[in-house]
């Protein structure tokens, strides 16, 4: 049981990649057809439909979190404006009927990662071997994002997203599970985990892209944080690119109170710092050490 402040959150946030595409079978499409316009294949297509009955086992099949029957449930989906995940979306819908989605959004802040316009195959190729040398999150592609514009706009989604929450546009029944699934592309769904959980710029490059139609739930914890680590295990998480620390985080999130600060993962300030001194007085002690005497640093000032 949460506590009743927290009834209100969804109960899962699931992140959905979209099936496979024309483009993921052969990148010359993306030389004629624009990125936005690139259907899903007949495999992708039945990889959203297998995706969706997947998806319904997880909501479905739990005790609620607000201490009614299972069957109290509910799904809203957020969806990026491009065919392949609006495609996506309508074969997920099959495996729901109509009394459990509560509603659908288009959300152009959900899309994917801009390359420019019509791609060239060959100067595409050169391009992402330079990407893979300056760095997957801050190099921009010509004429296009880099994955630090997509943090931006994914920050602005959130704060959106927040406020629908906070006053109820989903119309969401507090005793009723909600299910946020949302709909999107491997890169954009890797920079909202990263915006969610806090992870760095170094680890946000250690992550491999979700699969076609791969999913990550965000399930929500019984002190009201979300967590990875409820419904994956940590293989899986582990083969997504967390490292041991990112790992151990999600599992203490999973028991953790809401705002809660987590002193068990120290990457949360040893990935900025040395070792930090115990005390005010390690810290003086240090300084002595080192000769870091403020005053007889001035002093020798004055004297030059």
């Amino acid at each position: 049981m949460v506590h009743p402040e927290q009834r209100a959150l969804p109960r899962r946030i699931i992140l959905v990649r979209h099936g496979e595409s024309q483009g993921n079978l052969d990148g010359s499409a993306y030389t004629t057809t624009p990125d936005y316009r690139i259907p899903v294949t007949p495999k992708g297509l039945a990889e959203a439909r297998r995706a969706g009955d997947r998806i319904r086992r997880v909501v479905s099949s739990s005790e609620s979190v607000n201490g009614g029957s299972h069957g109290q449930w509910k799904v809203y989906f957020y969806v990026s404006p491009y065919e392949r995940t609006r495609s996506t979306l309508r074969e997920i819908g099959k495996s729901f009927s109509r009394r459990r989605v509560i509603g659908a959004r288009e959300e152009c802040r959900l899309r994917e990662q801009d390359f420019g316009n019509f791609q060239v195959e060959e100067r595409m190729k050169v391009i992402k071997e330079t990407r893979e040398r300056f760095g997957r999150f801050f190099y921009r592609f010509p004429e296009g994002e880099s994955a630090a514009d997509v943090y931006d706009r994914v920050s602005s989604f959130l704060e959106s997203l927040w406020r629908d929450i906070d006053m109820n546009r989903l119309h969401h029944d507090p005793s009723q599970d909600l299910n946020l699934i949302i709909i999107s592309h491997g890169l954009t769904s890797r920079v909202f985990l990263m915006k969610w959980f806090k992870w760095t710029v170094e680890q946000f490059e250690y992550l491999n892209n979700f699969g076609n139609c791969e999913f990550r739930v965000m399930e929500l914890g019984c002190g009201g944080e979300y967590s990875l680590a409820i419904h994956h295990s940590d293989e899986e998480m582990k083969d997504w690119g967390l490292s041991e620390e990112m790992i151990a985080d999600q599992k203490w999130r999973a028991h953790a109170s809401r705002g809660d600060w987590n002193e068990k993962c120290p990457w949360y300030l040893d990935i900025f710092f040395d070792p930090l001194a115990e005390s005010d007085d390690d810290v003086e002690n240090q300084g002595d050490l080192a000769g870091l005497d403020g005053n007889s640093y001035i002093e020798e000032i004055d004297d030059d």
